[in-house]
């Protein structure tokens, strides 16, 4: 399965330009196999999705892109958000990880300071890093694979789209089929998740 990691709708995004409707019909049109809705520190879609993903027979997981003093951590597999907003990086990790859930880095080395950085060497729980994220350039991924590397941690690929043309730029390649977000824990636990570049674009200096 192809799936794209990192998604905004505009119902708990007001960054974003996408309804849920629209995300599927393109996701489906592009050959993309399932979506992951991570809305800023908001986790209100997911009866909504539920609903959707079974009408339109299409896997949706809704995880969470949470913002912390030190960066953006994406999350899945969590049941409810922190009572607190913007907690430490490490506090929120160990609050997914508590609760059996993963944790992603988004894009870490983005220039917009809302990356982890550095602090992937010190922070413990990772499940992986964003190593192609859609809305960071290329320098910045490379970046990202080599400290991915180093630290032996899954590396992901998402769009982080927050308009249509955007969705599926990057992705994740998952050996196993999932269709619940538990499954999709359990697969990013097994560290077999491939990055991929799709949807018609090419990068001269790859990654891979």
């Amino acid at each position: 399965m192809v799936i794209d990691f990192h998604v905004h709708e505009r119902t708990f995004s007001d960054d974003s330009h996408m309804n849920l409707k629209e995300i599927v019909n393109e996701a489906k049109m592009i050959g993309l196999d399932g979506v992951c809705i991570t809305d800023h520190d908001a986790f209100g879609l997911v009866d909504y999705a539920a609903k959707i993903s079974r009408q339109e027979n299409f896997p949706i997981f809704v995880g969470v892109e949470y913002l912390t003093p030190e960066g953006d951590i994406t999350a899945f597999g969590i049941n409810r958000m922190p009572d607190r907003s913007h907690m430490p990086a490490q506090d929120f990790i160990d609050y997914v990880r508590a609760q059996g859930g993963v944790c992603i880095s988004a894009h870490p080395f983005r220039s917009n300071s809302r990356g982890l950085g550095e602090e992937l060497d010190v922070l413990q729980g990772l499940t992986g890093i964003e190593v192609l994220n859609g809305s960071t350039s290329m320098a910045a991924n490379k970046k990202a694979m080599e400290y991915c590397e180093r630290l032996n941690l899954q590396p992901i690929g998402a769009s982080d789209a927050h308009n249509l043309i955007a969705l599926g730029r990057y992705a994740t390649e998952i050996s196993e089929e999932v269709h619940t977000v538990e499954e999709l824990v359990n697969a990013l636990k097994t560290g077999t998740c491939k990055p991929v570049i799709r949807h018609g674009y090419r990068e001269k200096d790859g990654l891979f």
